[in-house]
């Protein structure tokens, strides 16, 4: 059975065009993959570290908050590792954005020992903390004296 040159150009199109749409999936899904590290291993990753889309980590240092319009400049700390940051986003830093608050910025690293943040989340530690339960102080109070009958 012999393959008209019609059905052999149809296959060929499709062929291309799945192969093409594979290739755009994967590719997509490798440039959309981060890696979340912490400062420490950050630093240690080496030329590594040049190259990823990474999450990192931290408390954001007292007093380093520089902000610009949209952008802003700050230092993240954990384990007593340090990390400057320079985000960069469509959007300003979130409320909760502020000094000692825990903040997750994702971008890359560059070879000037900047974080290039281009998404910044943030979080103040006191207000998303369970609230402390009240002291008994049923356990604390005397006894009360027995009236004499």
């Amino acid at each position: 059975m012999k393959i008209s040159g019609q059905t052999f150009r149809i296959g060929s199109a499709v062929v291309i065009v799945l192969a093409t749409i594979t290739y755009l999936a994967v590719t997509a899904v490798q440039a959309d993959k981060s890696y979340y590290v912490t400062i420490g291993e950050l630093q240690a990753m080496g030329n590594k570290a040049y190259t990823r889309h990474l999450r990192v980590a931290g408390d954001v240092a007292a007093n380093s908050i520089a902000r610009s319009g949209t952008n802003a400049q700050f230092v993240l700390t954990e384990q007593g590792h340090t990390l400057r940051v320079s985000y960069q986003g469509i959007e300003p830093p979130p409320d909760t954005f502020k000094d000692g608050s825990q903040a997750l910025a994702m971008g890359t690293y560059g070879r000037d020992g900047v974080f290039h943040a281009t998404e910044l989340q943030a979080k103040c530690a006191s207000k998303y903390a369970p609230a402390k339960p009240a002291p008994n102080t049923a356990s604390l109070k005397s006894p009360a004296a027995t009236a004499p009958r």
